[in-house]
């Protein structure tokens, strides 16, 4: 089943005397339960196509349909809402609130959308990222990777319809990197739950079913 469809989908930044094609009327599509990797040099459009993906940005043109609803019909919003519930995104620098301890970084979208907190999931999630002993924890007592694995958890406490995950080793030693990508494909495979994945690294991109290469912000390949 088709989760998430792009078509057309093309980003211009600048006004008309100072233009920068971002996006290049790109288009693919995406089933349920795929692990996918966006890859390309730095410039080549991989993270302007997250952003539009996420609902994070506007594209100039186009459209991204996830399970068949056009998230730019929306007003921003419900967009916003639409975003919290079904987007779970990952960053390259773990954006935790530093205030909070791992447990509640990772129910934050729940609470934010006045949800309740289902205490046999979050230990499922708590034991599934190895961060049971760690769970009253604040980000600056955490590693490097241990903030990912809350990002991760944060990401998918939702039970979102896809994962975004933006360079989600590129801040980590090789180490924490292997730990990251595997948690990745666990969570992918366990939850069946779809993930997108942007990197430049091709050795963290191979763990994927999928690689669409990016380039001057257009697909070149898809394998």
């Amino acid at each position: 089943m088709e989760i998430l469809k792009v078509e057309n989908l093309t980003k211009i930044y600048g006004g008309k005397d100072n233009q920068v094609l971002a996006l290049d009327n790109v288009s693919f599509s995406i089933k349920k339960g795929e692990f996918v990797a966006i890859v390309g040099a730095s410039g080549s459009g991989k993270s302007t196509l997250l952003h539009l993906i996420g609902g994070v940005d506007r594209p100039t043109s186009g459209h991204v349909y996830i399970e068949g609803k056009d998230i730019y019909d929306f007003d921003d919003d419900k967009l916003a809402i639409f975003r919290r519930r079904q987007v779970g995104l990952i960053y390259q620098f773990y954006n935790l609130i530093p205030i909070l301890n791992v447990e509640e970084n990772i129910t934050l979208p729940l609470d934010l959308d006045n949800r309740k907190i289902e205490k046999e999931k979050i230990e499922q999630l708590l034991k599934l990222l190895g961060l049971e002993n760690r769970r009253k924890h604040l980000p600056n007592e955490l590693s490097g990777g241990q903030q990912q694995r809350t990002s991760i958890g944060r990401a998918l406490i939702t039970n979102p319809a896809i994962i975004l995950a933006d360079e989600p080793t590129g801040n980590l030693d090789s180490k924490a990197s292997d730990e990251i990508i595997q948690l990745l494909k666990k969570a992918n495979q366990q939850y069946k739950q779809t993930i997108i994945m942007i990197t430049h690294n091709l050795e963290m991109a191979s763990f994927a079913d999928r690689m669409i290469k990016l380039e001057d912000g257009k697909i070149i390949e898809v394998k």
